[in-house]
């Protein structure tokens, strides 16, 4: 009788399963439970933050942030740490930093947020004023002396050269440079100045005509090829070889100069005031 019936039920298309407990197994392999629903599923939580930014040099930063999307309550974690309620991250240096929400179901979402560091000078207006004398052409002998205001704590630099104490610069060569004055804060200002080439001298113009005037005629220090390869139709190549033209139109050393003949005596006495007087384009 038992077997009839088993292979009744196995007709039927059931099986009988033995075991420790007896179960009914269905032909379609048992009771599968059903995966619990994702509380994630078409959630996207968005993760942002405010930057203060830091001081330079110090970690006194700070973000503040907020999230949206989700359902709330929100906590927030940076750069991969614990999750905490605060919204605030305090303490930061300039960089760049990962901030992540998470909702009360555990969906979470990220954001990058920069730090950066404050700009000292916003705000900062220096003013600067100087004042120059002329230069030598052929000896830079002028001053200029800057004036700077609106800050503290000022270094003066001129050109590219370095940032030093004074504000006065020495020997400075006739033509235009670029004046700089920097804070105590790194804030920098900069102006073009002009130093005009000083005037020629009297005892230096009336030196130049004689050895011009006296060049032209004899031909030996002007043209492409002058003598000695110095053309003394530039005025500095005058100054730079005034113990040359000494020793040639006054001692007649080797010989005298100009080829034409000694220079008359007004014209030597010339010669001889001017180097006295210092041999300079101003004299």
């Amino acid at each position: 009788m038992l077997k009839i019936r088993i292979a009744f039920l196995k007709a039927a298309g059931f099986v009988l399963c033995m075991s420790a407990v007896l179960y009914a197994c269905s032909k379609g392999g048992g009771n599968t439970p059903t995966p619990p629903a994702n509380p994630c599923a078409g959630v996207t939580i968005s993760a942002s933050g405010l930057a203060t930014d830091a001081d330079a040099g110090n970690s006194n930063g700070s973000i503040a942030a907020s999230a949206s999307g989700g359902t709330g309550p929100y906590t927030f974690s940076i750069n991969g740490g614990s999750y905490q309620t605060s919204s605030t991250f305090a303490n930061l240096a300039k960089g760049n930093y990962t901030i992540s929400a998470k909702d009360s179901k555990g969906c979470t979402g990220s954001t990058s947020v920069a730090v950066n560091e404050k700009n000292a000078c916003a705000g900062v207006t220096i003013t600067l004023t100087d004042i120059n004398t002329p230069s030598d052409p052929c000896g830079p002998n002028g001053t200029i002396t800057l004036t700077a205001g609106g800050s503290s704590g000022f270094t003066y630099s001129m050109n590219t050269g370095a940032y030093q104490a004074s504000n006065v610069f020495n020997n400075v060569a006739a033509g235009v440079h670029t004046l700089n004055a920097k804070d105590v804060n790194g804030c920098i200002k900069s102006i073009s100045v002009t130093v005009a080439s000083a005037a020629s001298g009297p005892t230096f113009s009336a030196v130049r005509t004689v050895v011009q005037t006296n060049c032209a005629i004899s031909g030996c220090h002007t043209g492409g090829s002058p003598a000695g390869g110095i053309n003394f139709t530039v005025d500095c190549n005058i100054v730079i070889n005034k113990d040359r033209i000494k020793a040639r139109a006054i001692d007649a050393n080797p010989s005298i100069m100009p080829p034409t003949g000694a220079l008359p005596q007004a014209d030597r006495d010339k010669i001889t005031a001017w180097i006295s007087a210092g041999g300079k384009y101003t004299d």
